[in-house]
């Protein structure tokens, strides 16, 4: 925060005393229809940082030190945007604009880094506009980002969801990147953004466009599988007073619990000063009871499907925690713990908490500094290789920038802190290891409380135990469970408490992280310089600070930090009297543990006529494997998982010195079969050795992905919208974990053979497994369609539909080496609206249909569940009061209450019934 202050303070300094002879521009903005001043219009001088917006009369005014003769940009939500040249200064301009009937004149910033017409993009690109934003029938603006097209939506619970785009979803998605203000969102430990549960809030929220598919040779390493960039209102722009109060229902006829009230209030206020200096904060608040995770369906990877189920002495529940713990015991057969269902351990109170504020100082009419404060507090449920309660979990980011109408610097850190977020099924397998009694009624110490309880079992189900029958699986787990602790006891809440405070898997469960991500970047464009071509040039660095007191990474003594930088270059040129459009762009990325990159995009757009554009890519993209994945240092018993970059194994001599798991599998096997034949161990060593295999597994290294576009985009007669796509792209060098096994001595004896003495630790526990990151050398393919259409009805009213097709190919590929890619083949969205279809009462209704898939995630031990089709219905109607600049809405988040999973072992979301009122821009 002090470092951020003094790059405010140097900035102003070095230009506060820059002044120049000033000129006033003011006027008045009207409907063109209704001859009504229009509020809250935007108008700014081409070229140039210089704006304003209109009062509650449709007046403006603004200064300018610009030379003239000039142009002013004029635009509104829902009408068409409009240039108007000015040759000197002048204070009666009146402008008036027509309605907007199509979207052909949306401007999207995002597909080339520069403003550009939506219709000659030359990749494929959503936009959610701030008219978009307001009436969205979703409980909020993210939610809404479901009905774009190719986007998929994951809820791992309330206040947490997931995007992705084109294939290998999952619940934590560090292949997509996520931007707020050009910030990028993603919190340094986890690697990925946790949904909205940090982001903005609907009242300062401005826009949201999407790029499906790689984007790495515009925004680096992240955005390997697409880019959501959000931008919140300038507070020159959107001034004054806005409030909103938001209140709900969940649970309705939902059996695990009762019906539960959602309250979700923000305020914002922001104010311009002479048209030079402008600030805004902003607060918002959201809590509610999470859904619910229920599904209790015996998961046993040992257990034969056909003997899975409640009769199962080894049952394993998906939302049952401490079930995972079993053991084949002799002449019994396999049995599993008791566990605690998810809903007594994870925290179901969720909240999101946003701090925001912004200072904006126009230093002169081409130069504006901005320092931004972001604080955000949450509470949420994620699915990942395990349940976590992400539990009060803080994200601080400070952000300063100089910008100008052809360039901007931009620097920002993201600071995290876990507090009391923990790993909920490492809580259930601790309490089980709390209370645990010997046979004489002593409960025993927590190293010893497994093997306890498995011995009470064995005793109780052998006859050994008076007054307990015999030969029965009910009645000797009841024996081995007496002095359980109960949920909601004042016990079970003790332990509960307790072990959530011990970081560490191994003796407690909660989470530790108080990293770091400090990144700077910038751009210039070059096109008035070098007048033949439109040169855009960029570039950044960024540095990843860790700290998680070795309860994850081997940073208990030393920090660990990773430097990355990259720099882009892209040149574009118009041809055949502005009708063909080529773009040409590379990126060269360097991460100081691995080689570096080089990125090209190549596009061309072909528009034979104003509403009629063609357009065809080629992209390239990379993706760094994550900081977690280059150092993750776990020791978790029986196996220690291992980051994949050389130093973070320094002298374990691991990759140098092990066997393949599998070959040790097939080797122990051999031996056991052979010693129960009657084969002494030393010669049954000897005979088998040759089954082990020495590992080959190489340090970890970047994804790659290569990627080819068309497509088309127009307007036909005058109504409808189209917007057609195809892409193919090829995937390799997937990050995957591959196990092997260590023993103490040398695996080799000088001539290349199997040492025996090595053979021989295998089987008397003189050996480590290690879970090692590195990629597979398997190639895979996915190719897709999109279709959207827009039809724009008299009277306001606008009918639009999509549909996503997409196909995953493996080609040769082994499927263990390929991650999951959890994506239905079909999806669709449809919707009507109508802003004003009586008046001031207006409404808008979404659908969407997804196919059923096979999810497959490390929460169930990448075993497939299935995901059922599913169809989902937002609506809401709402009713403007001008007066009081109000509006009022009812709606809902999947009106007909279907509770939809969306990721195996998520729980399942039911409706989501709201109203709400909104202040806007109040005492402008």
């Amino acid at each position: 925060m002090k470092h951020f202050s003094y790059y405010i303070i140097l900035l102003l300094i070095l230009f506060s005393g820059f002044t120049y002879a000033q000129s006033t521009i003011s006027g008045k903005i009207t409907d063109g229809s209704s001859s009504q001043g229009l509020v809250g219009a935007n108008v700014w001088v081409k070229g140039s940082i210089i704006g304003t917006t209109t009062d509650n009369k449709g007046e403006f005014s603004l200064s300018t030190n610009l030379s003239f003769p000039l142009t002013l940009t004029v635009s509104a939500v829902g009408y068409e945007r409009q240039e108007v040249d000015l040759s000197a200064a002048s204070t009666s301009i009146a402008i008036s604009l027509s309605p907007q009937t199509t979207l052909m004149q949306e401007v999207v910033i995002s597909a080339s880094r520069v403003e550009e017409n939506i219709m000659r993009s030359p990749v494929s690109i959503e936009k959610m506009d701030i008219r978009s934003i307001q009436q969205t029938p979703s409980a909020n603006f993210y939610d809404g980002l479901q009905h774009m097209k190719s986007l998929d939506m994951v809820t791992s619970g309330l206040t947490y969801k997931a995007i992705n785009t084109r294939g290998f979803a999952g619940t934590g998605n560090s292949r997509f990147l996520q931007l707020v203000d050009g910030v990028d969102n993603q919190t340094p430990g986890l690697n990925f953004a946790v949904g909205n549960l940090f982001g903005l809030s609907d009242l300062d929220a401005e826009s949201v466009e999407l790029i499906p598919g790689a984007a790495s040779a515009l925004y680096g390493p992240v955005a390997f599988n697409g880019v959501l960039m959000m931008r919140s209102k300038d507070p020159f722009q959107f001034q004054g007073l806005s409030a909103m109060t938001k209140v709900g229902i969940n649970h309705v006829s939902d059996p695990s619990t009762d019906a539960s009230p959602v309250y979700d209030v923000a305020l914002r206020y922001a104010k311009a000063i002479n048209n030079r200096f402008a600030f805004k904060i902003n607060a918002s608040y959201l809590t509610g009871l999470d859904w619910n995770a229920t599904n209790y369906t015996d998961v046993d990877s040992r257990t034969p499907i056909e003997q899975r189920g409640e009769s199962n002495p080894a049952k394993n529940a998906m939302n049952i925690y401490g079930d995972e713990v079993a053991r084949a015991l002799p002449g019994i057969g396999r049995v599993s713990r008791t566990g605690y269902e998810e809903k007594y351990l994870a925290d179901y109170r969720v909240k999101s908490l946003k701090l925001n504020g912004a200072l904006h100082y126009r230093i002169n009419s081409n130069l504006e500094a901005i320092y931004q404060y972001n604080f955000g507090q949450g509470t949420a449920n994620y699915t990942g290789s395990s349940r976590f309660s992400i539990n009060n979990f803080t994200l601080q980011q400070h952000r300063v920038e100089l910008r100008g109408s052809q360039f901007f610097v931009r620097a920002y850190t993201t600071i995290e802190n876990s507090h009391d977020s923990y790993n909920v099924r490492t809580l259930g397998q601790h309490i089980n290891k709390t209370w645990v009694r010997d046979l004489d009624g002593n409960v025993v110490s927590s190293d010893k409380a497994d093997d306890t309880w498995f011995g009470r079992y064995t005793a109780a189900y052998t006859g050994n135990i008076s007054n307990v029958p015999a030969q029965n699986h009910s009645t000797a787990r009841g024996f081995a469970d007496e002095g359980r602790f109960q949920p909601g006891t004042a016990e079970f809440e003790r332990e509960k408490d307790r072990l959530t405070g011990i970081y560490g898997g191994q003796i407690g469960a909660g989470i530790f992280s108080n990293s770091k991500l400090y990144h700077a970047e910038g751009q210039y464009d070059f096109s008035k310089q070098v007048k033949v071509l439109n040169v855009l040039v960029g570039g950044n660095y960024r540095l990843y600070d860790m700290f998680t007191d070795g309860t994850l990474l081997d940073d208990k003594n030393e920090r660990i930090t990773i430097n990355e930088y990259g720099a882009f270059v892209q040149a574009s040129k118009e041809l055949l009297d502005n009708k063909l459009k080529l773009t040409a762009s590379g990126r060269y990325d360097k991460n100081e543990n691995f080689k570096g990159r080089f990125t090209p995009r190549a596009s061309a757009v072909f528009s034979p006529t104003e509403n009629h554009n063609f357009r065809a890519s080629f992209q390239s993209g990379f993706r760094n494997p994550t900081p977690v994945d280059q150092y993750i240092k776990l020791f978790a018993g029986p196996i220690t998982i291992l980051g994949g970059v050389p130093n973070n194994s320094k002298g374990m001599n691991v990759y140098e010195n092990t066997f393949t798991a599998s070959s040790v599998g097939a080797f122990g096997g051999a031996f056991g079969a052979d010693v129960g034949a009657g084969t002494p161990p030393p010669q049954a060593i000897e005979k088998n050795k040759g089954l082990l295999q020495k590992s080959n597994v190489a340090y970890i290294k970047p994804e790659r992905i290569e990627s080819y576009e068309i497509g088309y985009k127009g307007l036909l007669g005058r109504k409808l919208i189209v917007d057609l796509n195809y892409y193919y792209s090829s995937y390799t060098d997937f990050i995957l974990n591959q196990v092997v096994i260590q023993p103490q001595s040398q695996i080799l004896n000088a001539d290349g053979s199997i040492n025996s003495q090595a053979a021989s630790e295998l089987l008397n526990g003189k050996s480590q497994a290690y879970q090692l990151y590195t990629n597979a050398k398997d190639k895979v393919s996915v190719q897709g369609s999109t279709l959207g259409l827009t039809y724009y009805l008299p009277s306001n009213f606008v009918i639009s539909g999509n549909a996503t097709w997409t196909e995953f190919n493996l080609r040769d590929a082994n499927p263990n080496n390929i991650p999951a890619f959890n994506t239905p083949a079909y999806k669709t969205n449809l919707s009507i609206s109508n802003p004003s279809v009586l008046g001031n009462v207006g409404f808008n209704v979404a659908w969407h249909w997804q196919d059923a898939f096979n999810w497959v995630g490390s929460f169930n031990e990448l075993q497939p569940g299935r995901i059922q089709a599913y169809h989902m219905l937002d609506a809401q109607v709402s009713y403007k009061v001008p007066a009081i600049k109000s509006i009022f809405k009812l709606g809902a988040s999947n009106l007909t209450n279907q509770y939809i999973v969306q990721a195996y072992g998520s729980p399942a979301v039911g409706g989501l019934y709201y109203v709400s009122i909104t202040f806007d821009e109040l005492f402008r």
